[in-house]
């Protein structure tokens, strides 16, 4: 069967970013957890009290005194397309969240999208090089598919035990379970993933700052936007360290502090 030798995403252009789910009123939660602590009276009467001034005001004060237990109670769900395994890669090691990726195990990748970084992109001898790469990584995986589908089907039908549509769809799960090791780093792949606003504060220290790696720095930046715009409050100072401090980064800094804290004051 013919094939697609090419499918190119180029410098993340089509990442799309979803903020599937997030806790309903988690402002008003998370200001009655942290009331709560220093409170004689019950949940229900603290619920009672707060209104939308009194929540922003104690809002503004927990994230000014940098108290953030109380807002791991609030979770935030995104679903994410067009980004590489490099950048999942990455995100999974922010381990206090859950993760549900498409797998190369169980789906057939007759054509893969893949991520071109734009240093690549820009410069016509490298990209000529990594679309070849590419194509090439494509159709070895085709060759090792067809080779092993042809090998555990003979096998399944020879036991007797199973008839050919069986034995069709349990080969070609063998045979791409083994083939898709060819695959790059830059295969395109589909995540869905889970935050509580704490791990998200932490992720976007680490990810929104310029000496991040470009992939999920551009992902890191464009969940902010999204959370922002649900709870403004929550995470008015949320972004890169030197937001609200010196840079961390010492000799390693980006020295570009002033043009960042601008960019995130825009954000």
């Amino acid at each position: 069967m013919e094939k697609n030798l090419k499918s190119i995403i180029e410098g993340g252009n089509t990442l799309k970013v979803e903020l599937l789910r997030y806790t309903k009123d988690g402002e008003k939660l998370i200001a009655s957890a942290a009331k709560l602590c220093y409170s004689p009276v019950g949940i229900k009467e603290i619920e009672d009290e707060l209104d939308e001034r009194s929540i922003e005001r104690f809002l503004n004060m927990l994230v000014d005194l940098g108290h953030e237990s109380p807002i791991e109670h609030v979770n935030f769900t995104f679903g994410v397309e067009g980004v590489s395994r490099t950048l999942t890669h990455q995100l999974v090691r922010h381990r206090i969240a859950s993760f549900s990726q498409q797998s190369q195990r169980y789906v057939k990748l007759d054509q893969f999208e893949y991520i071109m970084p734009p240093s690549i992109e820009e410069d016509e001898e490298a990209k000529k090089l990594f679309i070849e790469s590419m194509e090439k990584d494509q159709e070895y995986y085709n060759k090792i598919t067809d080779i092993l589908f042809n090998k555990y089907y003979e096998k399944y039908l020879e036991t007797g035990k199973m008839g050919e549509r069986e034995a069709r769809i349990k080969a070609e799960k063998k045979a791409i379970e083994d083939a898709r090791y060819v695959f790059p780093n830059a295969c395109e792949t589909k995540i869905v993933f889970t935050m509580n606003a704490r791990t998200l504060m932490n992720f976007f220290r680490l990810r929104t700052c310029e000496r991040a790696q470009w992939e999920i720095r551009q992902l890191a930046i464009e969940m902010l936007k999204k959370v922002k715009a649900v709870y403004p409050n929550l995470f008015k100072n949320a972004g890169p360290s030197c937001l609200n401090g010196p840079c961390p980064e010492g000799a390693m800094t980006c020295g570009n502090i002033i043009k960042v804290r601008e960019k995130f004051s825009n954000l």
